[in-house]
């Protein structure tokens, strides 16, 4: 069980102070599926961007666990789950790896604007032919003289439409396999690089989704984060912090579903009693609590072994297969436990189990952690 100190519950009390004006208008803005700039200026002033940077850089210099802390609470107390996803991409995909492998010039330049949120942030990694199969991607960086040339594509790029630097992998040797990946920085006005419109979804919808083109795109060779062929490392490690501070979001915004449906199991009377009282809706409640608890377990014992440098390979992906099954889980049990009042759009649950839906798929698939899971097992 987790122990929290005095300042870290400040650091979370003091983001509820947010969570109205953050959740103001969340379900219209889900219909007009467009990134809330209004709630990212928000955003900005709670200082929640720079959790886990250092204070040189203007971050406030927290641990990973007291950044999950913290984003627990985002997901706990703020309904828009695109604008909760796009603060978790923003800060994982450009800032965690700069702060890890990037070089001082790198930091200097562009962490500042990451810790404040000025600089929006994404990473490009998935390609049309490739989906999760990383190491098959066929984006190239060829080395000429002092620069590298992009040439290729890539899909499903979150915050890609409103990003304003991206964290690109491509490969720099055709037979490298992991060690022919390298990991870029590309601002968004580098010529040879076309930004995408915005892909409609089913959920995440004020999370924007693109593509990313590269045409002859020419970048420096400072622009390489950490060393040449050191991309998979560098991807290993962001993708380890992207699944522990994205499905930590999901675990608050599973808690704030089951007060929801708790309330209501108590005070929705049928029947002459309330509902809560029939077994079959107990249960329902009891399989949301018993998944959310078993997901913020895994979750948090997860990023403290992480933080001991321990092999968390294992347990990273039973941790994202866990919490993603459960959150889809907790979503339609939710819109169940309401009846006809959760199928209807100004109830927010329908939008709970749509957003809800696709953390089965980022981050690796369920069964792409199935997979992983059953290697580690020598099967």
């Amino acid at each position: 069980m987790m122990r929290w100190n005095a300042d870290q519950k400040a650091l979370r009390e003091g983001l509820r102070h947010w969570h109205e004006a953050l959740s103001a208008g969340h379900i219209e803005r889900d219909a007009a599926a467009a990134f809330p700039y209004e709630q990212w200026k928000l955003i900005q002033r709670t200082g929640i961007l720079g959790l886990p940077f250092d204070e040189q850089w203007g971050g406030l210099g927290q641990s990973l666990l007291t950044t999950m802390y913290v984003l627990e609470e985002l997901g706990a107390g703020c309904r828009d789950g695109g604008l909760n996803f796009s603060v978790a991409t923003h800060m994982v995909s450009v800032g965690v790896p700069l702060q890890r492998f990037g070089s001082p010039a790198l930091k200097q330049r562009y962490l500042p604007g990451i810790c404040s949120g000025g600089t929006i942030g994404a990473h490009a990694i998935t390609e049309p032919e490739s989906g999760s199969d990383a190491l098959a991607m066929r984006t190239t960086a060829t080395r000429e003289g002092e620069d590298f040339v992009l040439r290729g594509g890539k899909c499903f790029v979150s915050n890609g439409p409103v990003a304003d630097v991206f964290v690109v992998y491509a490969r720099t040797h055709p037979d490298g396999g992991p060690l022919g990946i390298t990991a870029f920085l590309v601002e968004r006005d580098t010529p040879g690089l076309t930004v995408g419109a915005p892909v409609g979804k089913m959920g995440l919808r004020t999370s924007p989704l693109g593509d990313l083109y590269f045409d002859d795109c020419r970048i420096p060779a400072s622009a390489v984060v950490g060393r040449i062929g050191s991309g998979f490392l560098v991807l290993d490690h962001v993708m380890k912090w992207e699944i522990l501070c994205s499905f930590v979001i999901n675990a608050g915004q599973m808690g704030h579903r089951l007060e929801r449906c708790v309330e209501h199991a108590r005070t929705r009377t049928q029947f002459g009693r309330p509902i809560g009282a029939n077994q079959a809706v107990a249960h329902r409640i009891v399989d949301m609590r018993t998944g959310l608890e078993t997901a913020r377990k895994w979750l948090y014992d997860t990023a403290r072994r992480l933080t001991d440098g321990e092999n968390v390979t294992t347990d990273v992906a039973t941790s994202k297969l866990l919490t993603s099954e459960s959150n889809v889980a907790s979503a339609q049990a939710a819109v169940q436990i309401f009846g006809g009042q959760g199928y209807l759009t100004e109830c927010g649950l329908e939008k709970d189990l749509r957003d809800a839906t696709a953390s089965t798929l980022y981050s690796g698939t369920s069964e792409i952690q199935r997979n992983r899971i059953a290697s580690m097992l020598g099967l």
